[in-house]
């Protein structure tokens, strides 16, 4: 099959465009979304005329998709600590109780699969991303992008109260 043979040709030039433009962490994730983009494109359109090209300049675009939301994606200096609701005061625990209904709220709405997959996530059992992709039926290697793609948009439907926006410089 043509497809075969697209994917066997472009695989080590992605691992080393990939390796050139993603050092380090991500680049699974970056290889995953350009096999992606070939899938759809070539459901799309078929295979790309110049295939070398295409797969160069998608590799790049991911890059900059990944190192863009990247800068906006802070770890937390400290981790939250979850503290056990006898123990803390009522309004604390009112305020938390309130924060993870409207989470729940929002990943209800989120579109397609994005519900399952987040709520896999936000699961109490603390699934392993093979775990996850047994529940839901997809391949492991898709939850990556997957999962960036449902908190993307769970980003985007958040209340204020659960997410608060801040601005550049201000606090």
């Amino acid at each position: 099959m043509i497809h075969d043979t697209v994917f066997e040709t472009l695989r080590p030039l992605l691992a080393a465009e990939a390796r050139a433009e993603l050092p380090g962490d991500g680049r699974a994730d970056l290889e995953q979304a350009v096999w992606l983009r070939l899938l759809e494109h070539l459901d799309t359109q078929g295979p790309p005329a110049d295939p070398a090209a295409w797969l160069t300049a998608t590799v790049r675009a991911e890059a900059r998709r990944h190192r863009r939301t990247a800068r906006h994606e802070q770890p937390y200096a400290v981790e939250p600590v979850a503290e056990h609701p006898d123990h803390a005061d009522p309004e604390h625990h009112t305020l938390l109780t309130e924060r993870a209904r409207a989470l729940h709220s929002a990943v209800r709405r989120l579109p397609g699969r994005c519900p399952g997959l987040i709520g896999a996530l936000l699961s109490p059992k603390d699934l392993t991303y093979r775990e996850i992709a047994g529940e839901l039926g997809i391949s492991q290697g898709s939850l990556g992008p997957e999962r960036s793609r449902c908190l993307g948009c769970l980003r985007r439907i958040l209340p204020a109260e659960v997410a608060p926006r801040r601005r550049w410089g201000k606090e």
